[in-house]
């Protein structure tokens, strides 16, 4: 726990009941985001979050903390930019400054096929409520003025979409915030808290055993990160769900200022400058499904060779530290959320490299369907049965999907 956590968050941390009106399951953002909106939102207080660990001790602390909704879908793009909304209002509402910076994010074509790409996604992104617009190389060179166009003499930069809502904020404080303000209207946090099996009575989800004992509520929800599939077998459900391993690393300071986040989905990295200088660098997930957390050097290799060829100013710095974290992905690269066909169990999954910046509206949207029993617009097309229906919605949005 930060200085920030020891002097500002206020918790209370309450014995385990064996009752509550509904269990999450996860510990990171996307579950305290749905307590927290269960609280404020539906004044659904009798809710208790079980993490194994420690509050955002697993992907939602291990990620790049990038906010977005540049999505090449309508149904993704009207979804992420809820959440940029929602995130640009959540400092004001939690009272808590979690560093939000609006930056803008590059998405570079280094050809005529991504030049067109790029057109395209900027029209898709202004029809459905995100404000993108396509830049020329000398536009870019003005938002930028430390890149290389020439890039290296290797990949040209011939355009890119300009998302101007792209933001990034501090991952940490996101989850503190959230999990102090459902847990001051009475929603119970239980850290160090591991799940062993899931209670059912006939083919409906009852409860959850723990290694603290049994708790029994009407809905159990999957807010999981990484080990959603052995949650799910609990149930007696198979998820489309591979896990793989995603690294990132950052660089001691630089002195000047990196404004927009910069990335390359043919290049197969994105770069951004953090609060305290440093230059925080990530790349495609492992190819081999894994959950495996160890940090390894061919990440760091590739991934720099390619960035320093854009950006010139990073072969003078140093990398300070690396850090691993697991993707759940699906078969089309969008999350999975909503009801399951186990009664009383419900699933938010399939976040890829993505699930951050969805914390707010994937919370405010489950919270909503808890509340009132009925799958809200917004996510009813990233539902599981999707698959079955051949309703898939295939976005590799990003550069760590490839």
């Amino acid at each position: 726990m930060n200085e920030y956590m020891e002097r500002q968050v206020q918790l209370k941390w309450y014995e385990p009941k064996k009752t509550y009106d509904v269990i999450i399951i996860g510990g990171g953002g996307h579950g305290l985001s749905t307590a927290y909106h269960l609280a404020t939102r539906h004044n659904i207080t009798n809710v208790a979050v079980l993490e194994r660990k420690y509050i955002g001790g697993g992907n939602s602390g291990r990620n790049t903390t990038v906010i977005r909704a540049n999505y090449g879908i309508p149904e993704a793009v009207r979804f992420y930019q809820r959440s940029v909304d929602l995130y640009k209002r959540l400092e004001e509402e939690t009272g808590r400054w979690l560093m939000h910076l609006e930056k803008g994010i590059l998405w570079i074509a280094h050809s005529e096929a991504a030049v067109r790409q790029e057109r395209a996604r900027a029209e898709v992104n202004r029809a459905f409520g995100a404000k993108t617009d396509f830049v020329t190389p000398e536009e870019i060179k003005k938002i930028v003025p430390q890149i290389d166009l020439s890039g290296g003499g290797v990949w040209p930069i011939m355009g890119a979409s300009y998302h101007h809502d792209g933001a990034t904020a501090r991952h940490d404080r996101v989850n503190w915030a959230l999990a102090e303000g459902a847990n001051k209207r009475g929603v119970h946090i239980h850290q160090r808290t591991e799940v062993l099996d899931l209670i059912k009575e006939g083919d409906r989800v009852i409860g959850v055993q723990t290694n603290h004992g049994p708790m029994y509520a009407d809905i159990v929800m999957s807010a999981v990160g990484g080990h959603v599939s052995r949650v799910a077998k609990m149930a007696g459900l198979r998820l489309p769900i591979r896990t793989h391993t995603l690294q990132a690393y950052v660089t001691n300071h630089y002195q000047q200022k990196l404004h927009p986040i910069v990335a390359s989905t043919s290049l197969l990295f994105y770069v951004s400058q953090t609060a305290r200088g440093e230059m925080l660098l990530g790349a495609q997930i492992d190819p081999q499904p894994s959950y495996n957390y160890r940090a390894g050097h061919d990440l760091i290799k590739g991934c720099s060779h390619r960035a320093m060829t854009m950006l010139p100013f990073l072969r003078d710095l140093r990398i300070l530290r690396q850090w691993t974290g697991v993707c759940d992905m699906s078969p089309d690269y969008s999350p999975i959320m909503g009801k399951t066909p186990i009664p009383g169990f419900l699933i938010t999954t399939g976040w890829g490299t993505w699930g951050f910046k969805a914390i707010p509206v994937g919370g405010e949207q489950m919270a909503a369907l808890i509340a009132t029993s009925e799958t809200p617009e917004l996510i009813a097309p990233f539902a599981l049965d999707r698959f079955a229906r051949d309703r898939t919605m295939a976005d590799r949005g990003s550069a760590g999907t490839h």
